[in-house]
């Protein structure tokens, strides 16, 4: 008798006992090899100082994540998403820089109901008609900080613009958002090779069509290499230069230096942002990694508070999806660029700002912020997607 009432004891007590919480598993396929590598290292450093800062628990579950480098490669990047479905078992995955890479992995992820959280890659396919349930993007949509640039150029009333961009969906969307703001002359609309890292020959062309400003996205190894080449072509200081944020952002500018100075860019964020938790951020950042965080690095961290701002609002029940899902979808995410929504297509509602390029107090050379461009700001594909 008295081992029976153990026993039912035993068992009184274990039901009460609250089931061991789950591990919350992450994968980030990112780029950590080749040209972009310097993109993936960035994402995946602030992800990690966001990890740690979280005391390595997100939305306070043990977390735990399994790194990947995709070479920037499609069939590779699609591979991975395969592995982190089948055997990793994750129910995240994040990291990816480049837009045909997440346009690839994503049946893979959505057929194997993995939540897909994009810390930089924001195609307008996904924004739009092919959006997703288990697609989210963390840091914007690719035209949105185009647009920002393309408003202020025409705002400048420059009439004769020169367009050049690689040969991908987000080359595509990036100028087509210039475009949708900027109304004047376009002088030439260049498309280059993904990777490509010599532009003499397009820079000779660019010098013949005479325009009177030129607007570039090339990020990573791109970037550093045509505005080098386009100071030594004799065009800074003749012809204005203009890009995105991914032009010309701290990844960029520890390569090219002062051959940036007074360039304007945009971008959701920005190191001098004036809040605490940006500036907690870039000052630990600096002290863990020894070098200034790049848009990316803001990216990967905004992306790891999303996640943990969600698992919290679920108490940690990671199997739910359909709540999960919504916790993502109403998540009203306080990041290093402020209070940022979430639109019905999983697409950020943010400020976008111009920044130049200048020499920092220590002599490095960062971006300023100089004026917001668009406050509260909606990309354009919203209407196109069917969730509602």
């Amino acid at each position: 008798m008295t081992r029976n009432l153990l026993t039912l004891a035993s068992a009184l007590a274990l039901l009460a006992t609250p089931a061991a919480a789950d591990t919350l598993k992450i994968g980030m396929i990112t780029t950590l090899s080749g040209p972009g590598a310097g993109l993936g290292i960035d994402i995946r450093d602030g992800f990690a100082l966001a990890v740690e800062h979280a005391g390595g628990k997100l939305g306070g579950q043990d977390t735990q994540v399994i790194e990947a480098d995709d070479q920037q490669k499609p069939d590779v990047a699609v591979g991975l998403a395969n592995r982190m479905v089948e055997r990793d078992r994750v129910q995240v995955v994040t990291g990816v820089v480049w837009s045909n890479l997440a346009l690839a992995m994503l049946p893979t992820l959505a057929g194997g109901q993995t939540f897909f959280i994009s810390p930089n890659a924001g195609p307008s396919q996904l924004a739009g008609a092919q959006c997703n349930p288990y697609f989210f993007n963390a840091a914007y949509q690719n035209d949105q900080i185009h647009e920002a640039v393309g408003k202020h150029v025409q705002d400048e009333g420059f009439k004769k613009v020169y367009l050049m961009a690689p040969n991908y969906p987000a080359g595509k969307d990036g100028l087509a958002g210039f475009k949708r703001y900027y109304k004047g002359e376009v002088a030439g609309e260049v498309y280059t090779q993904v990777g490509q890292l010599d532009y003499a020959a397009e820079l000779a062309q660019l010098k013949a069509a005479a325009p009177d400003a030129v607007y570039v996205f090339y990020p990573g190894g791109m970037g550093i290499n045509f505005i080098k080449q386009y100071e030594q072509a004799g065009l800074k200081g003749a012809v204005p230069l203009f890009g995105p944020g991914f032009s010309f952002d701290q990844d960029i500018l520890a390569a090219v230096g002062e051959s940036a100075l007074g360039v304007k860019n945009s971008a959701q964020w920005s190191p001098d942002l004036d809040n605490a938790a940006n500036r907690k951020f870039v000052a630990d950042f600096k002290a863990k990694y020894g070098r200034i965080p790049s848009m990316y690095a803001a990216q990967g961290y905004d992306t790891a508070l999303l996640i943990d701002t969600a698992v919290k609002a679920v108490g940690g029940n990671l199997k739910d999806k359909d709540k999960l899902r919504a916790a993502l979808a109403s998540a009203k995410l306080q990041s290093l660029r402020g209070e940022v929504a979430f639109n019905t297509n999983h697409y950020p509602i943010h400020n976008i700002y111009l920044r130049e390029v200048v020499k920092g107090a220590d002599g490095a050379v960062t971006n300023k912020t100089v004026a917001t461009v668009f406050t509260n700001h909606a990309d354009a594909y919203v209407k196109d997607c069917p969730m509602k």
